[in-house]
């Protein structure tokens, strides 16, 4: 199943369908979520809520046993450039996003979430940039956002460690808003979308304008760049043979 639900309203929420496989995201799911923005876009929504169904996973990654067949350079950059579009789109949208982290965000899973605007988790979540224990790089734009919101030094520990950020720790460090307990957790970030979206979208689009005129602007040149590295990554031998050891582990 791809798996990609939208409930569209005032506050819409996309919600990734998929706990059997922890939320990973297949080309299906890219697909899904890429038409979904098309009809945000042109919706009535005010807000935009991004988050994974259940209480395991927001998202954990790329599908590993579908995208395993994605063997050849071209391939591997394709996957990726078609999922850095889609990642871009959400942090440019004209409204604000939330991302509502209900379980963990691991990989290209904590890539989609600091696409968004802005954060809230429960409690009892964890956040990870831990592609380098796979061998690869960070290609969705993370690494980049990752910088931007915590800084250099603490973006390349992060990246290069795979170190595991518990809620508090995430909040303190800058990459979550607010952590809620697990109990309140579904109240909350809804309560926190409905008031956001009482303000018209016009006021909100205009909010987000000015503030993204203060953001330092990713080029196309580093973001090919990005792309192509991760691409050399995925095919190396390091790679399989990283996916081969996890495999075997689960």
């Amino acid at each position: 199943m791809s798996g990609i639900d939208v409930q569209f309203g005032r506050v819409t929420v996309i919600t990734i369908d998929r706990p059997e496989v922890r939320n990973a995201i297949s080309l299906d799911t890219m697909d899904e979520l890429s038409s979904a923005l098309d009809d945000i876009v042109t919706s009535q929504a005010s807000v935009v809520v991004l988050r994974g169904q259940g209480d395991r996973a927001f998202a954990s990654g790329g599908d590993l046993k579908e995208l395993a067949s994605l063997r050849t350079l071209p391939q591997a950059a394709e996957m990726a450039t078609r999922m850095r579009t889609i990642c871009d789109r959400i942090a440019s949208m004209p409204m604000p996003v939330l991302a509502a982290l209900n379980g963990v965000a691991y990989g290209g899973g904590a890539e989609l979430a600091v696409a968004a605007d802005f954060r809230v988790s429960a409690d009892d979540i964890s956040i990870a940039f831990n592609q380098v224990t796979l061998a690869i790089t960070p290609a969705w734009g993370g690494l980049e956002r990752l910088c931007a919101l915590v800084g250099r030094s603490r973006a390349l520990f992060l990246a290069t460690t795979g170190t595991r950020l518990d809620a508090e720790r995430a909040a303190q460090w800058g990459l979550l808003e607010e952590v809620v307990s697990r109990s309140y957790f579904d109240q909350r970030w809804r309560e926190l979308a409905e008031h956001v979206a009482r303000a018209p979208r016009s006021v909100l689009e205009a909010i987000k304008r000015t503030a993204d005129s203060t953001r330092l602007e990713i080029s196309s040149t580093v973001a090919n760049e990005a792309v192509e590295r991760f691409a050399a990554t995925w095919v190396a031998a390091e790679h399989w043979e990283a996916v081969d050891r996890l495999r075997g582990g689960a």
